[in-house]
């Protein structure tokens, strides 16, 4: 089934995240703070600062990955409301096309018109109005999504539709599967949201401790810097906090 009906530059490819003007400055200006601190508490030395920003595209990198994931979570959670609600239009006896269209205004009162899952159902709502295959873009929508419940959808709807299925049943089934799902991982979410804190607070406690000892014992670490043995251990505390903060940051990622 032929799933480029339509140009994708002009649809959001929510694997691949580009910041706003905003986000980047922002994100560029935590870079340049932490490749300073990483250079002030670990080697008072700013050529070293200075060498730390060569990671500032890898830690650009990690921050869109991180921006991408929580789009795709918010478009999930949004386009579970949105099945749901698709949902309850077929049974009050909308056609599956008719039962989209009405679904969009439901998520216009629910997240507005500049919510992801508006602007996705406003495309099929245009695609359906010139006469477009609703599987076709559901498709493409899971192509384009990373989402693995919305390409599935999409999928089954296709094959549902082209065999005669029961479409009506199938979405509600698939809105429940997606609801208890999307529950669960809101579940989940709040109980590591402490840890998650937790974890966020205890990445700054090692800057924290070495400005504390900097402005009340000064020359504390002067022993550590700037002879071979100092860097030596310092270069081993700093892979060790990176790869502690790398590791707590997947410990509480957890997904189903």
């Amino acid at each position: 089934m032929r799933r480029d009906f339509v140009p994708h530059e002009k649809h959001t490819d929510y694997s691949n995240y580009h910041f706003t003007p905003a986000e980047f400055v922002l994100n560029l200006l935590i870079g340049v703070i932490l490749a300073w601190a990483i250079g002030h508490f670990f080697y008072d030395s700013l050529i070293v600062s200075v060498a730390a920003l060569a990671a500032l595209p890898w830690f650009l990198g990690y921050r869109r990955k991180d921006y991408g994931r929580k789009r795709r979570d918010e478009l999930k959670v949004q386009f579970k409301d949105a099945v749901i609600s698709i949902s309850s239009n077929q049974k009050a006896g909308y056609s599956v096309e008719n039962s989209f269209r009405e679904a969009w205004k439901d998520m216009v009162l629910l997240y507005g018109t500049r919510s992801i899952i508006c602007r996705e159902l406003d495309i099929i709502r245009r695609g359906l109005d010139n006469n477009l295959v609703l599987e076709q873009m559901l498709l493409d929508l899971g192509d384009r999504s990373g989402v693995d419940d919305i390409r599935q959808f999409g999928e089954v709807f296709a094959v549902a539709k082209r065999n005669g299925g029961n479409l009506t049943e199938m979405i509600e089934m698939t809105a429940q599967v997606i609801e208890e799902k999307t529950d669960v991982e809101a579940e989940i979410a709040v109980m590591i949201s402490s840890r998650r804190m937790e974890s966020n607070v205890m990445s700054l406690v090692p800057f924290l401790m070495i400005l504390y000892m900097d402005l009340t014992s000064e020359g504390f670490f002067d022993s550590l810097y700037h002879n071979i043995a100092g860097i030596a251990i310092m270069s081993v505390c700093l892979a060790i906090y990176i790869s502690a903060y790398l590791i707590s940051q997947r410990l509480v990622d957890i997904r189903i």
